[in-house]
């Protein structure tokens, strides 16, 4: 069956081959130079059945003709077709309702599937059952994520379309992919955008501590406890709460964490009154959490619970093209903080990043553009000074894909970005404890021994112990 389909575009040449390929698979098209000349149309033609429009348009852009014809047409699936594929771009089209997002260049037969799927157009030709359109909206012009490989093409759209839906996600990928931020797009981007965004790394929290972090507690409710602490969950009551490396929660707090996602509800810790929230959760692991399940270390019903949406990031080695974006886009950063003029790659020093494996991903690269901003003795930054760089990440990592020490950096921004004080007291204490416990889990407890492998002295180590009992 024949519909009718307009192109909306001020390049004739789009306008020429997509109006081309839609007739081809026999359908009657018209094509438009603008906005104005489409509305136009509206008064003296018949209602088209689909609409592919361009964004950036002269005159009324894409987005504004998308808004009148909603207006006009509520009903009409509109196309939105455009060179610039980031969240801000996907995000205005879905939240105009927009019921697809085609991204340029793109491949004429991919264009007539979507027109047909559009269009409710089965493979076999047959017209299919009226289904509800997918309108989700999205917006944003400072976004951090960056890429325009059809990877992360498909994952801008993903988080357009997802914005608004209140569904629980579960973002996946290796350290350093970007998962947080894939969480803040979806939160900026959702209806909850002026409520609280808070984010939480479990893997970064004593396990004795994290239900406290997490719930909250009643003070007096454990020794320490002095006044009532407010949990992440309420902090984040009417937003959305991010919860990092959530493979690495300890089975306990997996089963308090399913009850809040089932009934919006929980207890402080040593607390009687029931708390109510109302909280997007998007969850975030490096590891595969269906292996984790077989093997007993996470709960099936939780996994079913958070992975009601999967938005996978890809590594940055499958993406190399979007190295040279990125890498600019840090050298900008580094160039403002510096108060400098950003400094330049040179075709071979890109050619040297793109060849990388990015073990690290795009935290790995970041940190080497800070290097390179700071110690490249000149604006142009040539293959000896990348070569130069990597070799030191290589020397202060020690060759580890997630060393200890891009974490701890990573949590001292983000309590730096948050105006926390004594970032190096608690931090230091935190690593104490860490390598006491684990020198003393050594050693069975043996304090003498524990101190000698650490390098300190006995009375140094009992005294930084102070009352802790003795392990038996």
């Amino acid at each position: 069956m024949s519909h009718r389909i307009w192109v909306v575009d001020d390049d004739r040449s789009v306008r020429f081959v997509l109006a081309s390929a839609l007739r081809q698979a026999g359908h009657a098209t018209e094509d438009f130079a603008s906005a104005a000349e489409a509305l136009a149309a509206l008064d003296t033609r018949q209602a088209p059945d689909l609409l592919f429009t361009d964004v950036r348009m002269p005159g009324d852009d894409g987005l504004v003709l998308l808004d009148k014809l909603k207006q006009l047409l509520p009903g009409l699936p509109v196309i939105v077709m455009s060179a610039y594929t980031d969240v801000a771009s996907t995000a205005g089209a879905f939240r105009g309702g927009a019921h697809e997002f085609l991204s340029k260049p793109f491949d004429l037969d991919e264009a007539v599937a979507l027109a047909e799927r559009a269009l409710g157009i089965d493979d076999a030709g047959e017209e299919a059952s009226p289904g509800a359109g997918a309108t989700i909206p999205h917006d944003d012009a400072h976004d951090a994520l960056i890429g325009d490989t059809p990877a992360m093409r498909t994952l801008f759209r993903a988080i357009g379309r997802l914005a608004q839906a209140p569904l629980s996600v579960l973002v996946t990928g290796e350290t350093g992919t970007g998962k947080e931020l894939v969480a803040r797009a979806l939160h900026r981007e959702s209806p909850r955008a002026s409520r609280p965004f808070v984010a939480l790394n479990t893997a970064a929290i004593p396990a004795e501590l994290l239900e406290s972090e997490l719930f909250g507690h009643e003070a007096g409710a454990f020794t320490g406890a002095q006044r009532r602490h407010i949990g992440r969950f309420e902090q984040a009551d009417g937003g959305t709460l991010f919860l990092d490396e959530i493979g690495d929660m300890p089975l306990p707090l997996q089963t308090r964490l399913l009850r809040v996602l089932a009934e919006g509800e929980f207890f402080r810790v040593g607390g009687r009154e029931l708390i109510r929230v109302d909280v997007r959760v998007i969850a975030a692991t490096h590891q595969a959490l269906d292996a984790l399940v077989e093997q007993g270390r996470f709960r099936a019903d939780l996994l079913h619970r958070l992975d009601v949406v999967r938005l996978h990031l890809p590594p940055l080695r499958d993406r190399r093209g979007d190295v040279a974006r990125i890498a600019e886009r840090f050298l900008q950063a580094a160039a403002q903080r510096f108060n400098a003029p950003p400094k330049r790659l040179s075709r071979a020093a890109l050619q040297r990043l793109e060849a990388h494996d990015w073990p690290g991903n795009v935290r790995e690269l970041e940190n080497l553009c800070w290097r390179l901003a700071a110690l490249a003795p000149t604006d142009s930054i040539g293959v000896a000074d990348v070569e130069a760089a990597l070799g030191a990440g290589e020397r202060l990592v020690g060759g580890e894909a997630d060393p200890w020490d891009v974490r701890l950096a990573d949590w001292a921004r983000s309590e730096l970005e948050a105006g926390r004080d004594d970032i190096h007291a608690r931090a230091l204490a935190r690593m104490e404890a860490c390598l006491f416990d684990a020198a003393l889990a050594h050693t069975g407890g043996r304090r003498a021994e524990a101190a000698q492998r650490l390098g300190l002295g006995r009375n140094t180590l009992t005294r930084k112990l102070g009352g802790r009992p003795r392990r038996k």
